[in-house]
């Protein structure tokens, strides 16, 4: 039986072939949602770019790993997660968007500035300049979490609300790690390994995986062209507060650097995640992953409960953080890795095409682009990742980072072509 064909969930589907347009008009492709997204997807591309180049520039640059997470959390990470999860919020409360997006724009625009005066504060030791930065970056996000408030208030009652509540909550939790990273920048003292382990964690598991919790309710039934199965939407709403009063509660453990509390915390968020998870499994399972966004989503949730089973042993068997600090890089590669960068690359492979428009003959053209060498990017990044995890001499490890470089090469090509001839 044919499965019902789904679009991505949004304002107005793809727009079909385009009529004749009084000469002075700009193409049909640069008006509306498709020149918005055509701009908005070339800074998440730029900073991944950035990663790239640092990839290369690493031996120069003595600061190079606080560099490389920040051009993905902060930079990549924080665009894409301001650009769509408005556009998620919009579609699942069935909201009109905003002709101009000048609210939105001015979001993204501070957001950037921000970034860049953080990375280049960091990199160039000039801690003020990052605080500065921060501020910025705190700025933006409490803006787009009004902005998020004020449609949820707004909105006629419905059934994905849940995932704008995902969304409150992981700008929450961004909120609360910026102002302790930006101390972290002017400060150092007997505190520091605490306060890192707190920015790290309210990031990573708030801002990111509460957002991409919210997110895959509707876009991995979508991305795999198939229905939602029963309870999905109840599965949700009960993992949020699960989720996250885990993430409070392991907060002020690992401020407090309470064994106890962490244990509880983490222990509430990993079932969290598991309960939201779960309708994803069942979806699978009736429609395997077919291309490569999927498998690299796929691959994504795995590397997360590996992640966070890695975290759970190294937080509870520690002496004390600054010991915890020191085993903290056997969670950060394979949750930075494996999880949000598979994620960021499967989403936007997925999004992109559809988004920008031109009709349906344009979307196939540009996600063969983005699907091409699917099977040997994902079978190279994971298999790359697996034994770069493990005890191996430096050569191995630096040819697997060498072979994930290789493949994220493999996605922002094709995706910055993809974005600067849309508009043609």
């Amino acid at each position: 039986m044919d499965r019902p064909r789904t679009t991505v969930p949004g304002p107005s589907t793809p727009a079909g072939p385009h009529p004749a347009r009084p000469a002075g008009r700009p193409p049909a492709g640069e008006t509306g949602r498709a020149a918005w997204h055509r701009r908005t997807g070339l800074l998440p591309t730029a900073y991944l770019g950035g990663l790239v180049a640092l990839g290369f520039a690493h031996p120069f640059l003595p600061s190079w790993r606080w560099l490389a997470i920040h051009l993905l959390l902060l930079g990549a990470v924080t665009n894409a997660i301001l650009v769509w999860s408005a556009h998620f919020t919009a579609a699942v409360l069935r909201t009109p968007v905003p002709a101009g997006r000048r609210s939105e724009a001015a979001r993204l625009t501070v957001l950037n500035v921000g970034v860049v005066a953080v990375l280049v504060g960091g990199a160039a030791d000039r801690p003020w300049l990052g605080v500065g930065g921060a501020a910025l970056v705190f700025a933006a996000v409490a803006a787009h979490l009004a902005w998020l408030a004020r449609r949820l208030r707004r909105a006629l009652p419905a059934r994905f609300s849940v995932t704008v509540r995902y969304y409150l909550a992981a700008s929450l939790a961004l909120l609360a790690g910026v102002p302790v990273g930006a101390g972290m920048l002017v400060t150092d003292d007997a505190h520091r390994p605490r306060l890192l382990l707190f920015h790290a964690h309210v990031n990573l598991l708030g801002w990111v995986t509460l957002t991409v919790l919210g997110t895959l309710l509707t876009l991995w039934p979508t991305m795999l062209r198939t229905r939602m199965v029963e309870g999905a939407v109840r599965a949700a709403g009960s993992a949020l507060p699960l989720a996250a009063t885990g993430l409070l509660l392991l907060g002020l453990g690992l401020l407090a650097w309470w064994r106890a509390v962490i244990a509880v915390g983490l222990g509430l968020f990993v079932l969290g995640v598991l309960v939201a998870l779960r309708p994803a499994a069942a979806v699978a399972r009736a429609r395997p992953p077919y291309a490569f966004a999927t498998w690299s989503v796929a691959a994504a949730a795995g590397w997360l409960l590996v992640a966070l089973a890695v975290d759970a042993a190294t937080l509870l068997t520690a002496a004390d953080p600054a010991a915890a600090v020191d085993r903290f890089g056997a969670v950060l590669v394979p949750l930075l890795v494996g999880f949000v960068g598979q994620v960021l690359v499967g989403a936007l492979t997925y999004l992109l095409p559809v988004v920008l428009g031109g009709g349906p003959g344009a979307v196939r053209v540009r996600a063969a682009r983005l699907d091409r060498h699917g099977p040997q990017r994902v079978a190279m990044t994971n298999a790359a990742l697996a034994v770069f995890v493990l005890p191996s001499p430096p050569y191995v490890r630096i040819t697997t980072s060498l072979l994930i470089l290789a493949a994220l090469v493999q996605f922002v090509v094709p995706a910055a072509r993809v974005l600067l001839t849309a508009r043609r």
